[in-house]
């Protein structure tokens, strides 16, 4: 075992290798008995490609490059793929990033559009389908873009015929329901075809303060008619509804505090002070999923979340075994099959089958391979620290980890405390090879679930309402001072990144207190007074009034919370990334920021992406960041990296 200091030790972990490994699979399903996902491919330009299971066991990539399964509608993407094998033969209809139409593809012949353009603002988008082969349709949400800004947008569920007669007519898209609510998610439809159900809400709220769960007739003209609210509110989440195979209807609700599993009656089918849900950011996700037998597939947990079958009779969960400590909001049911992505400290996400007649679950898609020899993994810690007024924080703590190399004596590691995005969120505890990155080296890293983030029940998720910049600020800071006064990191040198809101949170850390030496900010919110209506994406553009307060009740709140408003105080140096095609977190949040400290001799960088939105998904965009944080702390710390560019700090 050799000796050198924290923060300079060998690592097989490069930038490159973290960024090769980057993303999940994602958008699980069956076709027929086979299973499909989206992947991630950071060297392809970061497109999704559309994988599939074949019956010989082997992954075969469905649409090459430069299709990309994915789509925009608000602006992170839902469920952008359906499949179905009537007569034989593979149907599969999915959305394309590049000009965002619906198109149908058959194995053998070449994707034909069934949607149009539209030259309209930002234009068509659909997510979350779901074919109905009886009406030769497949029915889904429109997002429909109606002016030039970010909110002259509608949103409805529709019906695009499979025959590709709206191709080119927009009059062809049959709408089923009348735009009253803000957003929706895509129907499910009964099992005897009469009934859909989908959920909506309504600005000023997001989906995991308040939504409804409605129910509509169909009628023999295929329109949803008799329309109703069945469950749901201002002050009552419904995460996601399904079907069961006998025509009931089931629906997850936070009513007790915590996302439970309901029946259209209202009776809990397992009450616990667990999530059985998350927040939904994206429409499509599935945290259920009702099996013919009358069992249920269900994520759930505390904090981490495991995969379990539901007996809805007695309410006892049987979990699967293996390396997964952790399920990602996607699920599929076929038969006795079910599929998900699972993940846990030593292994990446992964599509996992649990076969619920044997109780066997496998690894069948994505499996993880180690990319390096595991002995270089982090080895983290879940922790509850002590926050202000004794409130409960959690964390994972991600101590410097090397096979080989160890730290002089008397020597207390630096260490990053990482902010997740959402905030409404939350950060699982899974193999991170950005995060071995640098535990690898000798820098530790402890990812914080601040006061706002989700797995914890309601209450914990809403000490977030109207305190955001201070209980998350606090928290991060908590976490970082408790680390420091036993021992485990060096006071001296402690940094904080984050990205998104996290961006936020970081920006908020470093313009109103003292506990860093330097930051990492990406692709942050900055200045609340403009972050808003006009600024950024619908989705979230009354976000704030949550968050920090409605701004005619509260206008000096949005300034004096901006870190924007406090960049005279900002001392230490900092890195500041931005992609230039960010539409939620703009550069012009960047911009402002920037023009506040011009001049006032604080070290910093600012580096920006062309072709990158929000969440950088190309290797070469990653590589550069993550060299750059690097080279940040290495100065900053005082570290040699001679193997990482250096980065040139500006004042």
């Amino acid at each position: 075992m050799l000796t050198s200091p924290y923060g300079t030790w060998p690592s097989p972990v490069d930038a490159a290798l973290a960024a090769a490994h980057d993303g999940q699979p994602d958008w699980v399903g069956f076709v027929g008995d086979e299973v499909w996902w989206t992947d991630p491919r950071p060297a392809e330009g970061g497109r999704r490609a559309l994988v599939r299971r074949t019956a010989e066991g082997t992954e075969e990539t469905v649409l090459s490059a430069p299709w990309n399964v994915a789509n925009r509608v608000v602006e992170y993407g839902g469920r952008p793929w359906t499949g179905a094998v009537p007569a034989g033969r593979p149907l599969i209809v999915f959305t394309h990033f590049a000009d965002q139409r619906l198109y149908r593809y058959e194995p053998g012949g070449e994707p034909r559009p069934l949607t149009p353009l539209s030259a309209v603002g930002a234009g068509l988008r659909w997510a979350d389908p779901h074919l109905h082969l009886a009406r030769g349709e497949v029915w889904c949400v429109l997002e429909e873009f109606t002016g030039d800004g970010p909110g002259d947008v509608r949103r409805v569920l529709a019906a695009v015929p499979l025959d590709g007669s709206a191709a080119e007519d927009r009059s062809a898209v049959r709408e089923l329901t009348d735009g009253r609510h803000r957003f929706v998610t895509g129907p499910r439809l009964s099992p005897d075809g009469r009934r859909a159900a989908w959920l909506a809400w309504d600005h000023p709220r997001m989906p995991w303060e308040g939504t409804e769960l409605l129910v509509g007739e169909i009628g023999v003209d295929g329109i949803l008619h008799a329309v109703r609210t069945v469950a749901g509110g201002p002050h009552e989440a419904i995460a996601q509804t399904e079907w069961s195979a006998e025509g009931s209807l089931l629906y997850t609700s936070d009513r007790s505090g915590w996302w439970n599993l309901y029946r259209d009656d209202g009776t809990p089918l397992c009450p616990r002070e667990e999530e059985f849900a998350g927040p939904l950011w994206r429409p499509g996700l599935r945290w259920f999923a009702p099996l013919d037998s009358g069992l249920i597939a269900v994520v759930h947990g505390r904090g981490p979340t495991v995969l379990g079958i539901l007996d809805p009779v007695s309410g006892e969960i049987g979990d699967v075994a293996g390396p997964w400590t952790e399920f990602a909001g996607t699920l599929a049911a076929r038969g006795s099959r079910v599929v998900a992505v699972g993940a846990g400290p030593r292994t990446a996400h992964e599509v996992v089958e649990l076969d619920t007649g044997t109780g066997r679950a496998r690894a069948v898609g994505a499996r993880h391979r180690d990319a390096v020899d595991p002995a270089y993994y982090p080895q983290p810690r879940t922790r509850t620290f002590t926050g202000p007024g004794g409130r409960e924080v959690h964390a994972h703590v991600h101590p410097p980890h090397h096979p080989a190399r160890i730290a002089p004596d008397g020597e207390a590691p630096p260490y990053v405390i990482w902010a997740h995005g959402g905030p409404t969120s939350r950060v699982p505890l899974v193999l991170d090879l950005t995060i071995a990155y640098f535990t690898s080296r000798g820098i530790g890293v402890a990812e914080v679930n601040y006061g706002g983030s989700t797995g914890y029940g309601r209450a914990y998720r809403e000490r977030l309402r109207g305190q955001w910049g201070v209980v998350d600020v606090e928290d991060c800071a908590a976490v970082a001072r408790a680390l420091a006064e036993e021992g485990t990191a060096d006071p001296a040198r402690l940094a904080i990144r984050g990205g998104s809101a996290g961006g936020w949170t970081a920006a908020a850390s470093l313009t109103t207190t003292d506990v860093y030496a330097c930051g990492t900010i990406v692709y942050p919110v900055l200045d609340l007074a403009t972050w808003g209506p006009g600024e950024t994406h619908d989705f979230e553009s009354r976000y704030l009034e949550s968050l920090i307060g409605p701004l005619a009740e509260v206008p000096a709140r949005y300034t004096e919370r901006s870190p924007t408003t406090h960049a005279g105080r900002l001392t230490v140096p900092f890195l500041l990334l931005q992609g230039l095609d960010d539409v939620i977190c703009p550069p012009a949040q960047c911009e402002r920021f920037l023009a506040r400290i011009q001049g006032r001799g604080v070290p910093h960088a600012y580096l920006t992406f062309p072709g990158e939105g929000h969440g950088f998904r190309r290797a070469e965009t990653m590589v550069r960041a993550l060299e750059a944080e690097l080279s940040l702390y290495a100065q900053v710390f005082g570290l040699d990296v001679p193997d990482v560019p250096r980065l040139e700090l500006h004042p």
